[in-house]
């Protein structure tokens, strides 16, 4: 099977901080970049043979779960490129029919979008994650994940310390409706494909960078949603052949 790269990286990758974090515009939120059809066939593919590893909704995530879906389909209906969005279904730029299970909003969310959809909710002291539509990881199962807060989430990785993941913290505490934030990261990789849950060796930034031929960045913003107060975390990814373009502004 062929790999599904994009053409370019629509940001400046060439230096970062963690968390890294600028304000986005609501209109900015959802990309619809050149590698649309692979990825929503993948996605497709996935939710259909391996929906227990791509999907997860706890009990209670239900009505956020839900807010998250209509949040999208409102989105979609303002901002989005040739999507019809009906009652019952939304058909895709694509032209792929996708029906609207709002007793399935997460499968439905999988399907819409490029965007991974992360759900976090507030349980004491940290965010939790109680739903996902994650079909593209990057070295870690769903499934190992959901139910954990959101400093566990990150422990294994690199220069995530206990003062980041405070930080982290704050930001998701101190995200507003309307006002989403993004950030990004940027690794090298041996292998371009998307559902990549297993760590695999040297794929982190750092060790022997050079001699891997593919980059994968993860576009990923923050923002929270009005009723339920569930911070959303989704997650845009980008592979592109080492030499291909990239952007050389930091913006979404």
């Amino acid at each position: 099977m062929s790999p599904i790269l994009q053409d370019k990286i629509p940001y400046d990758v060439s230096s970062k901080s963690l968390p890294g974090t600028a304000p986005l515009e609501m209109r900015d939120w959802i990309i619809q970049d050149d590698a649309f059809a692979g990825q929503m066939a993948l996605r497709d593919e996935l939710i259909m043979t391996r929906r227990d590893d791509v999907i997860a909704m706890q009990n209670g995530s239900e009505e956020s779960a839900l807010e998250l879906l209509e949040t999208v389909l409102t989105w979609l209906g303002s901002h989005g490129t040739n999507y019809q969005i009906e009652a019952a279904h939304v058909t895709r730029p694509d032209g792929v029919l996708v029906p609207v299970e709002r007793n399935q909003p997460m499968v439905t969310l999988g399907r819409l979008v490029q965007e991974d959809m992360c759900l976090m909710l507030k349980q004491g002291e940290e965010h939790v994650l109680t739903a996902a539509a994650l079909c593209f990881p990057a070295n870690w199962y769903l499934s190992e994940k959901v139910g954990r807060p959101l400093t566990l989430i990150h422990d294994p990785v690199p220069d995530y310390d206990e003062s980041i993941a405070q930080r982290v913290q704050r930001l998701f505490d101190g995200v507003q409706p309307e006002r989403p934030l993004w950030r990004f990261n940027a690794l090298h990789y041996e292998d371009p494909v998307l559902f990549q849950p297993e760590r695999r060796h040297g794929e982190y930034k750092g060790l022997h960078a050079e001699v891997f031929p593919f980059f994968r960045s993860e576009r990923q913003c923050i923002l929270r949603l009005p009723k339920t107060r569930a911070c959303v975390f989704s997650i845009h990814t980008f592979v592109i052949a080492k030499g291909a373009q990239t952007g050389m502004e930091a913006s979404p």
